[in-house]
């Protein structure tokens, strides 16, 4: 039974009207502007038959609502309505019974004005430097948001249910909305722009029923050409797609740290024994004091990071596994998207109880950091030429920018990969980043040796599950082919013991037999050996997706596994999986939001089922439509993919307290800013890490001149009380109490301008007289990876000039002289352009297409004429 606090007082204003009438107004046009449906809304004011456009045109409507005094209207594609006043859904099932009357006059908007710009939602933690003047009640605060449907723009459910499970992560859309000025890129298509429109949609007090979510939908096309028209694709791969644009549209250096400096060799670390605890903390570079921050590189490309035994083997076996196609409610045939065959798969690319609360300020997050993009130059070791190049390189180096973004701060983690010869007893250890793991569903025979070897306490051959039938002959392996997909087609209870998330997990960091056609190619022992691999968590994600692997594609048909994995709500251990140099405290997680596929690997349909962070409740995401469920519903749902956040009752204390403080208010002589990314996360991180003033100060300590212009989106000012309290729990820093713009950056700025100025002119300069020449003496070549950086930086759209010309990729010693090699990426300039882009960046080395031709001596070729006129008369 609903409380009366829940029942809109406004009902009674609605005059008598059919659902005929509705449908009728559907098939006409804003009254205002014209425009047709389907986002056409009715006034619901007694004798008024106004019909306006919503906010996808002008939203005549709500202008309507607010110059005629009506409280109510309805959405004529979904019949719900919406109240100005109660800026909420309301359901006509709480309307009174009692008789309308000709005189009766409903609250008018003048009474109680709608505000013109809303706060934003989700203030899900308690915590924040509060105001005494709070713009929101504390009812507001209690409201849900972020029940907005979203509708399907053509076979669009695969992307529906990742943006409702992504958008119900409070650390990420906290930050979009609580850091709306620190979303700044100038990369196209700037999809950070578009994700952050749709969140402020979605969570807004004045939500609509449903949105459209058309730009995020165009910028997904430009970035990858597989979301190009109206066929089914994976939510998985748009989820990998998004996640990796987001970061590299938002993505900055940090700051420069001893402690995290290591060489490409570092990644990868070989002894002779077991690696000691502190050589393990030295692969994953821990510089930074925040746990959360490793040093691992994410590539621009970087979508798919496969374990690897040394001899380049991935974990397990050859199964092509590929992800299904999906379409709405209707089913059809699709394409599938490639899914990693690769039981061990991770991805690269790249990091709140629920209770309902104001922000400090509101104590808006941090960012903590993201990995390198490391391209180590290699060269041709050839000759004296390509020695000296190589000398030149390994002097000049360009240093490698290590980069973060809000995406790596709370979904990458790192794993710890070992790899032991069983001949010669050497471990080879290798840490990489993860964005998700890919987790293998075992059968029942696998499920029975991964509980034996648990039992027994021995390491599991799980192998890939998958892939155990590999090195079967044909006849067995068509055969079990057959016996697979006749059991997929059976309910997983007639044929098979129930499968948990943690048998899932076990499966995955089981210890893998490297032997037969997979043997480990030891280095050591410069043979193939039989080996043993196993992997643990390094670092754990402040977020962790999880992704079932359900789907598989064989040589003659595809199928999707049916069976039922139980998954907890609350409390996932992952202690058991942690290496024992893992400096992470916090190991338990609880469920945020599920994606589940309805269908088979052809054809379906994606739902997400989601917490709510503000009411706790669990809502279905059915494009538009947008539910209420039990928990028991998602618990029985068929999940795919899987939203985990690390929980901590300390964290909602360390809140608690600061709120305290800043309540007491008091008086203090010094004021000072901290970053407003740091607070953010603070809000919304169970571990926030050491505060991080460098994101919005230079090294010199001033502010970068390039970011005085909005400073005020960097930074929050605290009570002393309160920065003491956060700087002697949480360390970092430094202390700021006076901003102002560097003078000594302001310089540098102005001479790199000034070098690129001169950099382009003299280049352009150059190549025109180069264009003009008729018959060049010299040709030189030149590598045109390293011209593209070089022009990016004489552009401005990267800050860090090249390294040293680097030409060994483009040529090949032949007979003692460097030649260009065939099929090279490479361009051609003139001598003069050649040295004079040397004299600034050194490198090599030096390619000719065109040597200088050595003329004829006069009388030899007057002889030759004489010759050829003799033969001619002959």
């Amino acid at each position: 039974m609903s409380d009366h606090s829940d029942v809109c007082p406004h009902l009674d204003c609605i005059g008598e009207v059919t659902k005929e009438e509705l449908l009728q107004k559907l098939k006409g046009t804003c009254q205002s502007c014209g425009a047709g449906g389907p986002n056409l809304w009715a006034c619901l004011q007694n004798d008024c038959p106004y019909v306006g456009c919503g906010e996808s045109y002008s939203d005549h409507s709500t202008l309507h609502a607010q110059a005629k005094k009506h409280n109510l209207t309805v959405n004529l594609t979904t019949f719900r309505i919406w109240c100005y006043i109660c800026e909420r859904e309301v359901f006509l099932e709480h309307r009174p019974v009692v008789p309308v009357s000709g005189n009766h006059h409903c609250k008018s908007l003048e009474q109680e004005p709608a505000p013109q710009t809303a706060s934003h939602p989700l203030k899900a933690v308690p915590i924040a430097v509060a105001d005494e003047e709070e713009s929101e009640s504390e009812d507001d605060e209690l409201k849900p948001r972020g029940l907005t449907g979203m509708k399907n723009i053509g076979n669009s459910c695969y992307m529906n249910a990742a943006l409702q499970a992504l958008s119900n992560c409070p650390p990420l859309t906290q930050f979009f909305l609580d850091c709306g000025g620190l979303v700044r890129t100038d990369k196209k298509p700037a999809l950070c722009k578009s994700y952050q429109k749709l969140i402020s949609e979605l969570w807004h007090k004045k939500r609509p029923s449903y949105v459209v979510p058309t730009s995020l939908s165009h910028g997904i096309k430009l970035v990858n050409p597989m979301f190009r028209g109206y066929a089914q694709q994976d939510t998985q791969e748009f989820l990998r797609c998004l996640m990796d644009q987001l970061h590299e549209e938002l993505k900055e250096p940090l700051a420069e740290s001893g402690g995290c400096e290591r060489g490409e060799g570092d990644e990868r670390r070989d002894g002779d024994c077991s690696p000691s605890e502190d050589e393990f903390l030295s692969c994953d570079s821990g510089s930074s004091s925040d746990r959360g921050e490793g040093c691992e590189g994410r590539g621009p490309g970087e979508a798919e990071l496969l374990i690897q035994d040394e001899g380049g083997g991935p974990r397990s076996g050859a199964e092509d596994e590929g992800v299904p196609s999906n379409s709405p409610h209707n089913q059809s045939q699709s394409r599938s998207a490639p899914e990693p065959d690769n039981e061990a798969s991770m991805h690269c690319n790249s990091s709140r109880p629920c209770s309902p609360t104001r922000s400090l300020q509101e104590l808006h997050p941090k960012l903590s950091s993201s990995p390198p993009r490391s391209s180590p130059l290699r060269s041709v070791g050839v000759a004296y030429s390509l020695k000296k190049a190589h000398l030149l390189l390994g002097a000049k180096k360009k240093k490698q920018a290590r980069y973060r973004s809000v995406i790596s701060d709370i979904f990458d983690g790192s794993i710890l990969s070992l790899v032991q010869c069983l001949t010669c007893d050497r471990v080879s250890t290798t840490v990489e980043t993860f964005q998700d793991l890919s987790l293998p569903i075992p059968g029942k025979e696998d499920l029975a040796k991964l509980h034996s070897s648990i039992h027994q306490n021995l390491p599991a051959k799980t192998g890939s599950c998958p892939d155990s039938y590999a090195s079967q002959g044909w006849i067995s392996y068509i055969m079990d082919s057959i016996r697979r997909f006749v059991v997929s087609c059976i309910p997983s209870w007639f044929w098979g013991p129930m499968v948990t998330l943690e048998d899932c997990l076990a499966a995955f960091f089981a210890a893998d037999e490297l032997k037969g056609d997979n043997m480990y190619s030891c280095e050591r022992c410069k043979k193939l050996r039989n080996g043993v691999k196993y992997c643990k968590v390094l670092r754990l994600p402040e977020i962790l997706c999880i992704h079932l692997k359900r789907f598989r594609h064989e040589v003659m048909y595809s199928f999707k596994i049916n069976s039922h994995v139980s998954f907890p709500l609350e409390g996932l251990d992952l202690r058991p999986f942690l290496a024992k140099e893992s400096p992470s405290q916090i190991t338990t997680y609880d469920l945020l939001s599920v994606i589940c596929h309805h269908g088979t690997a052809g054809s379906g349909h994606y739902i997400a089922y989601c917490q709510n962070v503000i009411n706790g409740q669990w809502y279905e995401f059915d494009d538009q439509y947008v539910t209420e469920v039990h928990e028991t519903v998602v618990q029985n749902s068929e999940a795919y993919v899987l939203f985990y956040r690390k929980s901590s009752e300390e964290s909602v204390r360390e809140r608690q307290k600061v709120v305290a403080l800043a309540n007491l208010k008091e008086p203090s002589l010094l004021q000072f800013y901290i970053s407003r990314e740091w607070l953010n996360k603070f809000n919304t991180f169970t571990e926030p890490g050491p505060i991080t003033n460098h994101t919005f100060l230079c090294q010199h300590g001033g502010i970068p001149p390039n970011k005085y212009h909005y400073i005020d989106d960097l930074v929050v000012i605290l009570p002393q009380n309160v920065w003491e309290y956060l700087y002697n729990s949480f360390g970092g820093g430094p202390a700021v109490n006076h901003l102002y713009v560097c003078a000594i950056c302001q310089v540098e700025i102005e001479a790199l301008a000034k070098r690129r100025k001169v950099e382009i002119d003299t280049f352009i300069k150059l190549n025109k007289e180069f264009q003009a020449e008729e018959a060049p003496t010299v040709i030189l070549c030149i590598s045109m990876q390293w011209f593209r950086e070089w022009e990016s930086f004489v552009k401005g759209k990267d800050n860090e000039p090249p390294g040293p010309i680097d030409n060994s990729k483009i040529g090949v010693m032949k007979g003692g002289h460097i030649q260009l090699k065939q099929g090279a990426d490479y361009g051609q300039i003139s001598e003069e352009t050649w040295q004079y882009l040397l004299s600034i960046y050194g490198g090599g080395p030096e390619i000719a297409v065109r040597q200088t031709v050595v003329p004829a001596d006069t009388d030899s070729l007057h002889g030759e004429r004489k010759i050829e006129a003799e033969t001619r008369a002959l």
